[in-house]
């Protein structure tokens, strides 16, 4: 499981850098606001993207973990990510992947 870099989106722009998803699944920061992730999926079959709640109880209802699908050579912006539901001990979140086969992730910050 590795801990995702978080890249700082400026005004004047940045060049994204991207990693392979980890078959254990990643992690990320989430110790400041607005942290999205972005991932890439380049194979010839969907995958399911899955940001765990650490956190699900809120007054009263039952919050499961957010799913994202992410299609067959397609791409997905996920987030804002939510530290009340999804950040861990370590202020950070779990993102696991139904398939890691030419999938990218890369996190981002405004």
């Amino acid at each position: 499981m590795a801990l995702l870099s978080i890249q700082t989106i400026k005004p004047g722009g940045i060049t994204p850098a991207y990693s392979a998803a980890s078959a254990g699944g990643d992690k990320v920061s989430l110790s400041a606001a607005n942290t999205f992730l972005h991932v890439k999926n380049g194979s010839a079959s969907s995958i399911t993207v899955t940001v765990t709640t650490q956190n699900n109880s809120y007054k009263g209802l039952t919050v499961p973990d957010r799913t994202v699908t992410v299609a067959a050579s397609g791409e997905q912006m996920i987030g804002p990510l939510d530290a009340q539901l999804h950040a861990d001990i370590n202020q950070q979140a779990s993102i696991g992947y139904s398939a890691v086969t030419s999938v990218t992730v890369a996190a981002f910050r405004l």
